[in-house]
């Protein structure tokens, strides 16, 4: 079978209502809470995704027993210090920076050399932004180019209690660090700019012994030795992430109208929203309540008549730091000129989005002006694409791959698109999704 789409015309008006596969931040982390818990923890809606199935697969290595049935996950905790730690581990976090820098947290008081591996994209990835602190607390770690995967570490018996500035506004730091500090006497103190806060609610929800206090920009959060981590049984909400891509569909397809279905509005996540209703799309938060301490909505979007540019605060960038590539497609529309700045972050991820933004936005006759943290988007509200266009080599990035699906669906023009399969790491659903959208 053919591992490129082929799309050759524009998508018709739709009107739907949809559900997004679970959340990739809270299935990884409600995976790694689980198998530090005394009892079973019991996942409905878990994301079954390749990024997810690491996580599980780590564990198992640990020593922790897992069961997958359809959509529900059963993880059998042996509390928090369960892991088994056996002579020559490896574990292999494949594309998934949020479970390879998670888990270092943990792997803290290991007594033997555990070695991380992943795969290629992953490993151009900087794991010393983990490594730095957390050898802070007493573990060590060998790293290839002093920063790169396969990296090992060997933990201490003597941990003690760390200060931590986290100042790139990096949820995977901060969290690895919250992780490193569960198994530490003493309490550790965290001074991290604001980012996604995932971690920090489950364990407020876990009663894990964290406090945060939320200044004007940054959070100070502290965290003690966690004695037991009880059994967490979870409904995971729809990814926002994920969500995004039929979002920008729906802003960039005329009298369309779609509404989406529990999804997690964490305030951390919600940037796209923020930044798209500034540039006029319409959209509205139904059904809000606040679940196992996040906050879940129903998502309704209406394309706009017509969309204004942005010149877009700052303050948006890391609560909508994987969305941007949609924003930058939305931006095409635009009747103006939109700038986007201080997004160096974004050449830090799966692929250098930043430069992949540009390319396509070039590839359909947008014209931009790109510097290494910055681009500008000259929109076209009356852009119509009819040449070929082929997408590879993006380093099987998933983001850069359904970002050119919307792309072929709004605008037109003849598309291949390769690497299908990278979809598998975050979203394996979503050719089938957008099938339903265009029924």
């Amino acid at each position: 079978m053919s591992n490129s789409v082929i799309i050759k015309k524009k998508i018709n008006k739709f009107e739907k209502v949809i559900s997004i596969s679970g959340d990739k931040s809270l299935s990884i982390r409600w995976v790694l809470f689980s198998s530090l818990a005394n009892g079973i923890s019991t996942a409905k809606n878990l994301l079954i995704s390749e990024d997810v199935l690491s996580a599980i697969k780590a564990i198992k290595k640990l020593g922790i027993k897992t069961k997958i049935k359809k959509k529900v996950c059963k993880i059998y905790g042996r509390g928090i210090n369960g892991y088994n730690y056996k002579k020559n581990i490896t574990l292999n976090a494949e594309n998934s920076g949020t479970l390879g820098r998670l888990i270092l947290g943990l792997l803290i008081n290991t007594p033997h050399p555990i070695k991380l591996i992943g795969d290629k994209s992953l490993s151009k990835r900087d794991f010393k932004r983990v490594s730095e602190p957390l050898s802070k607390f007493g573990a060590k770690f060998k790293l290839r180019k002093n920063k790169n995967l396969p990296l090992t570490i060997i933990g201490s018996s003597k941990l003690k209690p760390i200060k931590y500035s986290e100042r790139r506004g990096s949820a995977q730091c901060k969290s690895a660090v919250i992780f490193g500090a569960m198994r530490t006497n003493g309490t550790t103190i965290i001074k991290a700019k604001k980012s996604r806060n995932h971690t920090e609610l489950l364990s407020k929800y876990l009663k894990v012994p964290l406090t945060t206090k939320n200044k004007k920009f940054y959070d100070e959060i502290k965290i003690s030795k966690v004695k037991n981590i009880k059994p967490l049984n979870y409904n995971i909400p729809s990814d926002i992430s994920s969500s995004a891509f039929f979002i920008g569909l729906t802003a960039l397809t005329n009298n369309s109208k779609l509404k989406i279905k529990n999804v997690n509005i964490n305030p951390s996540r919600t940037g796209i929203i923020s930044i798209l209703k500034k540039m006029g799309v319409i959209i509205h938060f139904k059904n809000k309540r606040i679940y196992r301490g996040e906050k879940i909505a129903d998502i309704q979007i209406k394309n706009p008549k017509s969309i204004k540019p942005i010149n877009c605060p700052t303050k948006y960038n890391s609560r909508a730091i994987d969305e941007f590539l949609i924003i930058f497609l939305v931006a095409a529309r635009a009747n103006g000129i939109s700038y986007f700045k201080n997004l160096d972050e974004l050449n830090q991820k799966e692929s250098p989005r930043l430069k992949w933004g540009e390319y396509i936005l070039n590839q359909i006759g947008i014209k931009t002006i790109t510097t290494k943290d910055s681009i500008k988007i000259y929109g076209n509200p009356n852009l119509m694409v009819e040449k070929k266009i082929v997408i590879k080599n993006f380093l099987k990035d998933h983001r850069v791959f359904m970002a050119c699906v919307i792309a072929a669906l709004s605008f037109g023009g003849e598309w291949k698109i390769n690497d299908k399969d990278s979809i598998k790491t975050s979203f394996p659903n979503f050719l089938k999704i957008l099938k339903k959208i265009k029924e």
